[in-house]
């Protein structure tokens, strides 16, 4: 067990010594900046000042050749050697309000949702605490690493962990999860992590958009609203794009809770048809912002919007949020 001292406070926070700094310090009740938790983002950049580190990933995308020449590192990718002293910013504001735990967990059931999506159940002793939209990071055995994906089930003291997960060609470890991972097989699960989880306190409407697995976290979130006490003018659309119709889903969980076709609308589009499902897709077709463009639906001006999907897709609707109807950053999750 090491140190780690942020500069030029009081603050100070034990790290073990497989834990990376970004994650011993969420742990300890922090609010750093963070978004992806793997290298990717580069959000969680920091400096050492004293001490030694071990770098997970020199390669780390979210790190460029000038951070590198800066002496920056990502503390998501760096596990402490001996005690350390750090220069990172901490957040404003009151960190999320679960800190990240270690869990075991057993699968207990698995559920198709596409011909490539398909949701794991996964049940551990403790309560499943985290806040709708959030991820965990999976621990899978025979994996090298671990991999991220979002909750699409809501808190509980069952302990009940559900993920829909998308089958990655030649992905390491989504062929173990597929053809391995048998029933009451365990993993660890480290969680939950992720911003862009479901502000309940907010009485704008809500806008969700997914692409891919990215069905999981707006799943949870619309759960979560439609759980919650609120306000009959308040609505959620709910937007899902997928590139032929074999890729739609969703509606028959959406279709579970009370306010479908009411206060909740779902909008699926597909970007491709061929010449086999031409004939058999009714509904709206084009990539997911050109829909959203098209539809009337939608006040811009008061709503909340939460993404999640590939990355072409998010960041063509965070363009298509910020430059057509001037939606701010602090209202895009």
């Amino acid at each position: 067990m090491t140190r780690i001292t942020i500069a030029d406070t009081d603050v100070s926070f034990e790290c073990a010594s497989d834990d990376s700094i970004l994650r011993a310090g969420l742990r300890a009740g922090l609010n750093l900046p963070y978004e992806c938790n793997v290298g990717s983002c580069g959000t969680c950049k920091f400096e050492v000042l004293t001490g030694e580190v071990k770098v997970l990933s020199e390669n780390a995308p979210g790190l460029s050749d000038r951070d590198k020449k800066k002496g920056r590192q990502l503390a998501c990718q760096c596990l402490p050697l001996i005690d350390c002293t750090i220069k990172v910013r901490q957040e404003d504001g009151a960190p999320a309000k679960f800190s990240p735990k270690r869990v075991k967990a057993k699968l207990i059931k698995t559920t198709d949702i596409t011909h490539d999506i398909r949701e794991f159940q996964f049940q551990s002793a403790s309560p499943a605490e985290f806040i709708a939209g959030q991820y965990a990071m999976l621990k899978v055995p025979g994996v090298s690493g671990e991999r991220a994906y979002s909750m699409s089930n809501l808190p509980n003291e069952e302990g009940i962990w559900s993920f829909m997960i998308r089958r990655v060609p030649n992905g390491q470890g989504t062929k173990i999860l597929f053809d391995s991972l048998k029933l009451n097989d365990e993993i660890e699960i480290d969680g939950p992590f992720g911003k862009a989880y479901f502000r309940s306190d907010s009485e704008r409407n809500i806008v969700c958009v997914a692409g891919g697995s990215g069905l999981a976290p707006m799943l949870s979130i619309a759960r979560a609203w439609s759980h919650q006490g609120k306000s009959s003018a308040q609505r959620l659309t709910f937007f899902y794009g997928g590139r032929q119709p074999r890729d739609i889903c969703g509606e028959s969980m959406l279709q579970e809770l009370p306010e479908f076709n009411q206060q909740l609308q779902f909008v699926p589009s597909v970007s491709v048809l061929d010449a086999d499902t031409i004939q058999t897709w009714q509904g709206r077709t084009g990539f997911i912002h050109e829909v959203m463009n098209n539809y009337d639906g939608v006040d811009y001006a008061s709503s909340d919007f939460y993404i999640a999907g590939p990355p072409v897709m998010t960041q063509a609707i965070m363009d298509f949020l910020r430059e057509t109807h001037s939606v701010p950053h602090d209202r895009i999750y």
